[in-house]
């Protein structure tokens, strides 16, 4: 649902460093993660931990009903 709802790419910062979140995926152990770009450098980053923009992008709802869900749903 996520990768269907959310509006990438957008823009953020991770450790105030500005990058672009271009897709959703899954990593190695089926975590899902976003690849983010900054010049040539990409990383995938947790979905878990990825810090939202003011305004968050179009199906930033689906994000945090995953953070809701993966921390049991408290």
């Amino acid at each position: 649902m996520i990768e269907e709802h959310l509006s990438v790419p957008f823009a953020t910062e991770i450790l105030e460093t500005p990058v672009r979140v271009e897709r959703v995926d899954l990593n190695d152990v089926d975590e899902i993660v976003v690849i983010c770009r900054r010049g040539r450098q990409r990383q995938m980053i947790p979905i878990l931990i990825l810090p939202l923009p003011s305004p968050p992008p179009a199906g930033w709802e689906w994000i945090e009903a995953y953070r809701h869900w993966a921390r049991g749903g408290r």
